[in-house]
């Protein structure tokens, strides 16, 4: 194989047989439960890395089944995203993220720089309840509840919070382990078709797990819920700071 073919070809690895094809990556009836809730404010400047601000000591605990992905295909997500500001605009920054398939957790960490990791994630409604728990190996790490359906919201309203950027911190180590790309990537979701949504009252909690530490943003009061159906495009992102040029 020619050097020029190998370039052509580098998108993913392996190179013979990528983990995922090129985008652009539509999402068909995604489904989010998303509960939002007040945490502490030193635990939160923890783990938000500067230039990012907090905004309040608030995350959204997500559960998402994306049951058609493109390239992806059937999977169940579920972890953190804290509401910040990058330059007076506001949006979310993933700070944990736990999922049950190989190709998005590739994908997302290679392209975006998803802090992904494999677990197991479910989002189901059992009789009255929308139900989302997480299972690190053997162990509940978190469960999420919602009335089914209570109250309609919004559509506005939804729309507006999913047309929020969100913000990875994108990590990719060099050969001798030191830092090659160390970057915030901001991104967007579009083509949004929001066929659902809903709110309701809700509870959730998370338990202790060394190597998935949901609970270090501890629960101190659920403010609020969401439930949302959606056909999305998850667009590729962009590069808004450079950790390793300044």
């Amino acid at each position: 194989m020619k050097a020029d073919d190998v370039r052509k070809r580098a998108f993913s690895m392996p190179l013979h047989s990528p983990a995922y094809p090129h985008g652009p990556y539509r999402f068909v009836n995604r489904e989010y439960l998303i509960i939002t809730y007040r945490t502490d404010t030193a635990a939160l400047e923890k783990v938000v890395p500067k230039p990012l601000e907090i905004v309040d000591p608030i995350v959204k605990y997500e559960f998402i089944r994306m049951p058609d992905s493109t390239g992806f295909g059937d999977y169940t997500e579920s972890g953190q995203v804290i509401p910040v500001r990058f330059n007076g605009e506001t949006g979310g920054y993933t700070h944990a993220m736990f999922l049950d398939d190989d190709p998005p957790i590739a994908g997302g960490r290679e392209l975006w720089g998803f802090p992904k990791k494999l677990a197991s994630p479910t989002l189901r409604v059992e009789h009255d309840t929308l139900l989302g728990t997480l299972d690190y190996g053997a162990v509940r790490i978190a469960t999420g509840s919602m009335g089914f359906k209570h109250q309609p919201m919004e559509h506005d309203v939804a729309l507006r919070a999913l047309g929020e950027p969100g913000f990875l911190l994108k990590i990719v180590p060099h050969v001798d382990g030191t830092s090659r790309i160390c970057e915030l990537v901001r991104y967007k979701l579009g083509d949004v078709e929001l066929k659902g949504a809903w709110t309701g009252p809700a509870a959730l909690a998370l338990h202790p797990h060394a190597l998935a530490p949901v609970s270090d943003l501890p629960v101190l009061e659920v403010i609020s819920a969401v439930h949302l159906i959606a056909d999305l495009t998850l667009n590729l992102g962009e590069v808004v700071h450079d950790y390793l040029a300044t």
